[in-house]
């Protein structure tokens, strides 16, 4: 049992008196809290007061010196007379001095000057500058990152993806090698990064890579401005019975699809910027942050990196709304195939942003002040080998060069819980990736919206869930006080409840009629795959299949184009300024004689199963998201303390590698084997434009929960074989004051002269 914290007792603290004389200044005075380091009855002991000598320094053993201020090491003399070497020529001052502490067997401080702690730009440090040096300061400036980087690459690209094909005639493959740039150049990136980053100044890399990433954001938003005006003019006549328009098949090329290069080094910028964030932004929090509170920290800051794609999802949609040539005029409407809107304006202003967000990060120290006591009270929970390893990593300078590192690797190889973590991370990657890039599809075509009103829906959806669920994560792993094995149970419960609300999948809702493709002209359905776009009413328009611009008719059915209606004019605005066409033939009037009239766009969907679809999406989503900070915070706890930025390097190539990489490719290959209407460029396949909501559903269903039961168990197994460390590891547990009793301020010690580092023998 462990003794109550020191400083509770009345009696009086014990003092090592100065090398100086009585009247010298006293310079102040460091208090350290012991524990008894007995496993018998607890004993309360006074706190141990050290005076700050002025010149010499208190040795502890032969040929080892400790520096003022520092704590009696094992096996150091007592009331022993003092040996000629030992500057203190004072006894003790107190009887008391004779009850000494006993501190671990292999557990020695040191003080850790404040040097190079303060907050600044070299000789820049203002006195101001230093209420941002805090853990909380530093979080706030993370946070504006991780949350631009999610805006950007998460939201604007997956936002504007289809308008950039439009304007720079790219295909889909194309579009595909511009987002899986930003993966592969995290992949090249991390084990660098992770390694020597890790062990270097982190605050000047993820400044450095902030700076990257902006840069990464005004090259993707380039092209725009050398690409020259948009020339696309509305041919309110194209598409319409009597106009037999063909498209001029052919090469075409406008020169325009080599802008390609250029997003895809935009985005291989934003993969080389963000690569810091995520792996020495998470260790230099959790280093800098009492344990308890690291799972809060982190869970803050992967919120707003959750809160980021919902707010790109949100601001992108809103910019498709506008004409990408702004302030230019033009007759196209957003429901015209052919506009495309201001899909640059997002990465200019998230590129100066970050630029922004950069300067202060890049003046943060190496270690944030007082942030030495959470190393020395931290208890390590890393997991226990059947052999203790090589006596090399216990080395202080392991891991500083690039010769330790096939020894870093084969030790993290040699872990199995580090191992399924990373691998059910992979399996919850591989969903988040492929719902991201593929869930405002799913929206559209299940409930009949728009490109951006699909969008803006997922987006509702994704703030709340997502940045909820990151963040209740990190709260319920320090409201419980969770530990190794609890924290992997805790990712075993959310994984399998998002795997039963899956199960929602089975219910979709109907397609909404289309005329040719899901139902004939006369309103029954067709059997699938059963295509009929030409009927009597139409056989004299001689329609093209190019021309594919969706009207809904005034009897519900959907048609492909102005033309497959019959409709022989232009169309003519209404007073609630859609566009109208009249007298189409294939359009029964039901209420007089003549034909009936259709509106441009689709037809909206009636579905009675939207909400409850909404709900149980929304709870697949937040369940997901609340056991990504459990696993983070387990990784973290089942590695060496050296190895931790690393290991989160690995984890990042492993998750990005098998789950982001192939994640959206393969909901991709599922979504399309549900197509039902394909683009036809002359006489090419091109994007689909109806899919079959049950088959979609379906597919959706298969793919969720063969990759959710697969995070299950690497869960299950990773829970299984987790080996807590045992309770005389290392003998920090019995001899450091309780984390609970500290306090994650860093002004906590004014007074303090220097912080206390642990040097372990072993």
């Amino acid at each position: 049992m462990l003794g109550e914290p020191a400083g509770r007792g009345t009696s009086p603290p014990l003092e090592l008196c100065s090398a100086g004389s009585e009247a010298a200044p006293r310079a102040p005075r460091t208090e350290m809290p012991q524990r008894c380091a007995g496993d018998k009855a607890a004993v309360s002991l006074p706190p141990l007061v050290f005076r700050s000598p002025p010149s010499a320094a208190v040795t502890d053993a032969p040929g080892r010196q400790a520096s003022p201020g520092s704590a009696l090491s094992p096996g150091a003399p007592g009331s022993a007379a003092l040996s000629p070497l030992d500057p203190c020529s004072q006894p003790l001052c107190r009887p008391q001095a004779e009850k000494r502490a006993r501190a671990a067997p292999d557990v020695h401080y040191v003080a850790a000057g404040p040097q190079g702690a303060a907050c600044g730009w070299r000789a820049f440090a203002p006195g101001w500058l230093q209420a941002f040096n805090t853990p909380r300061g530093f979080l706030l400036f993370l946070c504006a990152a991780a949350f631009l980087q999610g805006m950007t690459v998460n939201g604007f690209i997956n936002t504007v993806i289809t308008s950039i094909e439009r304007r720079y005639d790219l295909h889909s493959y194309q579009s595909g090698l511009i987002a899986s740039s930003y993966d592969v150049a995290a992949c090249l990136c991390l084990t660098f990064v992770s390694y020597f980053g890790g062990n270097g100044h982190k605050p000047r890399w993820l400044g450095w890579g902030v700076l990257v990433m902006g840069a990464g954001s005004l090259v993707f938003a380039l092209p725009h401005f050398t690409a020259g005006a948009y020339d696309a003019q509305a041919a309110d006549g194209v598409g319409t019975c009597g106009a037999n328009r063909s498209v001029a098949c052919g090469d075409g090329a406008s020169g325009l699809s080599g802008y390609r290069l250029v997003f895809m080094l935009g985005q291989f910028l934003h993969g080389v910027g963000a690569t810091p964030l995520y792996t020495l932004g998470v260790t230099y929090l959790d280093e800098n942050v009492k344990s308890s509170y690291s799972p809060v920290y982190i869970a803050t800051f992967y919120t707003a990196a959750i809160l980021g794609p919902a707010a790109g999802y949100l601001i992108g949609g809103a910019l498709l709304n506008v004409y990408t040539d702004v302030g230019s005029r033009t007759e196209l409407t957003t429901e015209s195939p052919l506009w495309v809107g201001a899909w640059w304006v997002g990465f200019l202003g998230a590129g100066a942003a970050a630029f922004l967000t950069a300067i202060p990060i890049l003046g943060y120290p190496r270690q944030l002040p007082g942030s030495q006591r959470y190393v020395v009270m931290r208890v390590s929970e890393t997991h226990q080998l059947k052999d203790s390893g090589p006596t090399a990593a216990s080395n202080p300078d392991f891991g500083k060069t690039i010769r330790d590192l096939p020894l870093s690797i084969w030790l993290l190889l040699r872990n199995p819980t580090f191992i399924l973590l990373c691998l059910a991370g992979a399996t919850e990657a591989t969903l988040i990736a492929g719902m991201s890039t593929f869930g405002p599809k799913f929206l559209e075509a299940q409930f009949s919206l728009s490109a951006s009103e699909a969008a803006t829906l997922f987006g509702y959806l994704v703030v709340p869930a997502g940045g909820g669920g990151t963040f209740l994560g990190g709260f319920f792993v320090n409201k419980f006080k969770l530990r190794g094995a609890g924290i992997i149970k805790l990712c075993l419960l959310c994984t399998l409840t998002s795997l039963l609300a899956s199960f929602i999948f089975f219910i979709h809702c109907p397609n909404v009629p289309m005329a040719g493709v899901t139902a004939s002209h006369s309103g029954s359905l067709l059997p699938d795959g059963h295509l009929d776009l030409t009927a009597p009413c139409n056989a004299d328009c001689a329609c093209r299949p190019e021309h594919y611009s969706p009207v809904c008719g005034s009897d519900g059915l959907t048609y492909y184009s102005p033309c497959h209606a019959g409709c022989p004019g232009a169309a003519v605005p209404s007073p609630s300024g859609q566009k109208v066409y009249r007298d189409c033939s294939c359009v029964p009037q039901n209420f007089s004689s003549g034909f009936g009239h259709a509106t441009a766009g689709k037809c909206t969907s009636t579905c009675q199963r939207k909400p409850l679809l909404l709900v149980f999406i929304f709870v697949v989503i937040i369940f997901t998201f609340l056991s990504s900070i459990p696993a983070l915070t387990a990784t973290l706890r089942c590695v060496r303390d050296r190895q931790r930025s690393f290991a989160l390097g690995i984890q990042w190539i492993v998750v990005r590698t098998l789950g982001g990489i192939p994640g959206p490719i393969a909901f991709g290959w599922v979504i399309d084997r549900a197509c039902l209407l394909w683009q036809d460029q002359c006489g090419q396949q091109g994007s689909c434009f109806v899919y079959q909501n049950a088959a979609m559903s379906r597919y959706m269903l298969i793919s969720g929960l063969a990759y959710k039961v697969l995070g299950f168990l690497f869960f299950a197994i990773a829970c299984l074989l987790y080996k807590p460390p045992s309770e005389s590891a290392d003998g920090l547990g019995a001899s450091l004051p309780s984390q609970s009793s500290a306090s994650d301020n860093a002004t906590d010690l004014p007074d303090a002269p220097s912080a206390l580092q642990p040097h372990s023998d072993v």
